[in-house]
């Protein structure tokens, strides 16, 4: 059995998980006192967002140094205290890798501004055609992709914020640098790895503009990604560690390659398309609810050809970029402990590594930030002004920012219901949520019934039953009527998982209730089988 297929992953954004020394920021020492209730939750492995050197334009994801401690989160000797005692209670590190692109402060891009040649190629610096930009692709945080540099007479290109640099991959001494940043910590003795954004680390040979779209479709999933990607895992040795990378836009073709054993790149990858279904016209700042019939062609799409291609997923709501699962998808009010349940059993039972985003297992909600001034995220920021520009009111950018930012799930972690949670001593960076006085770790400790210690009996299954950790799926309905039910089967036993993604009740088909019912997100025993209740989720045991 390959152990990430029994794995768990819980994801810890640092700024937000535990502040150790007050200053409202979290930190690795932060990290380091609360490994005993991480070790709770029967989880393998901590991804930790970057803690590296940043000016922290982007919150982390603008690197400056890859070999370093940023100051603000802690030292080189917290880092490998937290490696070992991590270690020592049975969880691996795996730390994030942000190739894409670098800080615009980071040493060599400080020496390709000055005109060194060897270091102006270690990034996509283009001369301007017509006067103009090289090509009219939109930057994702929104502008244009390419930034002048008047006194080079040339461009650079910035996938992301002004500030992040891409980096040329082309480079033969661009790839060997990032080898010896994994080889760097690897030898500090990590556990495994994240890649950012790694399937755009391959450019089109020519740049032309993009009149269709905004340019992703000429970078995405690039002439030579996978070629790099096998590269860059045998040359450091990393292909027995467990690696996992985040695909923007990607396909299932590629997703299959990324992540099939005998291509020997990553362990798995993470895909978004089934955060896209509440989309308006496919537009992250248009509002609608969200799709569940798309949601459900999307699961099975992407389970049902990822296990027929030899591919591995990893399966999640959340992360530090998307807002809160039970506010988006579930009802954070009156269906809120049933829902986030729900939401829970619904990936956990999947085909593929399931991530834990720090607070999903509590049921954090979106903040509810009452004004424009309390979110602190770049592309958030932009994009309200952006909306103004396109001629939304205030009120009516707000309400977009406030259910897309992705500061909806970088509020502190709530620890406990006192006025700063638990997490720090001091002021947080960022604004908590009000409703932590009940929605926090204590609490939910106290109860049996708890989103908590419902999340840690799903890593426990995991662990349990092969049929979770290794079965084949197979979809029964996807998202009709508000219905997700899907098998998974391995040698004779099959695990019937159905949930109802809606407040109201509705029909359960004849046969999805057979066999022992392994768990439920209702403690009461319903009274009709042919009815699910709002939000339910069960899962049913049967060997044939």
């Amino acid at each position: 059995m390959h152990t990430f297929h029994s794995s768990t992953v819980y994801q810890i954004y640092i700024k937000s998980f535990c502040d150790s020394d007050g200053d409202g920021i979290g930190d690795l020492n932060g990290i380091s006192s609360k490994l005993p209730y991480v070790r709770s939750l029967g989880v393998d492995y901590i991804w930790i967002t970057p803690f590296f050197p940043s000016p922290m334009n982007d919150n982390g994801y603008d690197i400056s140094d890859y070999c370093a401690v940023n100051p603000m989160f802690g030292t080189m000797e917290d880092c490998e205290a937290l490696i070992r005692e991590a270690r020592e209670q049975g969880i691996g590190l795996m730390f994030d890798m942000v190739f894409n692109h670098t800080s615009t402060e980071h040493r060599w891009f400080q020496k390709a501004l000055t005109g060194d040649p060897e270091y102006m190629d270690y990034y996509i610096f283009r001369d301007p055609v017509d006067g103009h930009a090289p090509t009219n692709w939109e930057s994702k945080f929104g502008g244009n992709a390419w930034e002048y540099v008047p006194h080079l007479g040339k461009y650079y290109l910035h996938l992301f914020d002004v500030t992040q640099a891409d980096l040329n991959w082309e480079n033969p001494k661009v790839r060997e640098e990032l080898k010896n940043v994994i080889r760097f910590w690897k030898g500090k003795g990590v556990s495994g790895f994240r890649f950012d954004v790694v399937n755009l680390i391959s450019k089109p040979p020519v740049f032309e503009d993009d009149f269709e779209g905004d340019g992703r479709r000429m970078y995405t999933d690039g002439p030579r990604v996978h070629e790099f990607l096998q590269e860059l895992v045998a040359d450091t040795g990393i292909g027995n560690m467990v690696t996992v990378g985040e695909m923007s836009s990607t396909t299932l073709a590629n997703c299959i390659r990324y992540t099939r054993p005998a291509d020997r790149e990553l362990s798995m990858a993470f895909s978004f398309h089934h955060l896209k279904v509440d989309y308006a016209g496919g537009d992250k700042w248009a509002l609608k609810a969200p799709d569940l019939v798309q949601l459900g062609e999307i699961f099975r799409t992407w389970q049902e050809g990822m296990q027929e291609g030899g591919g591995w997923n990893a399966v999640f709501w959340c992360n530090h970029d998307q807002p809160r699962s039970v506010s988006r998808f579930g009802d954070d009010s009156r269906y809120w402990k049933e829902s986030a349940k729900m939401l829970a059993m619904l990936i956990h039972m999947m085909r593929g590594t399931p991530y834990i985003y720090q607070g999903d297992e509590l049921g954090i909600t979106d903040p509810g930030y009452k004004s424009i001034e309390e979110y602190r995220d770049v592309e958030s920021l932009n994009y309200y002004r952006i909306l103004l520009e396109r001629g939304l009111s205030e009120k009516d950018a707000f309400e977009v920012i406030s259910r897309r930012s992705r500061d909806n799930g970088r509020t502190p972690m709530q620890w406990d219901g006192t006025d700063t949670a638990g997490f720090t001593t001091g002021e947080p960076w960022i604004g908590i949520p009000a409703n932590h006085t009940y929605i926090n770790a204590e609490a939910e400790e106290k109860d049996p019934d708890s989103i908590l210690n419902f999340y840690r009996t799903l890593t426990s299954l995991r662990k349990e039953f092969a049929v979770i950790a290794e079965g084949d799926i197979r979809f029964l309905t996807a998202g009709t009527g508000g219905v997700f039910a899907y098998e998974r089967s391995l040698n004779g036993q099959i695990l019937t998982v159905v949930c109802n993604m809606t407040a109201g009740e509705v029909p359960c088909a004849p046969g999805l209730r057979t066999g022992y019912c392994l768990l439920s997100n209702y403690t009461e025993a319903g009274g009709d089988d042919s009815v699910l209740r709002p939000y339910e989720a069960a899962a049913y045991l049967r060997n044939e």
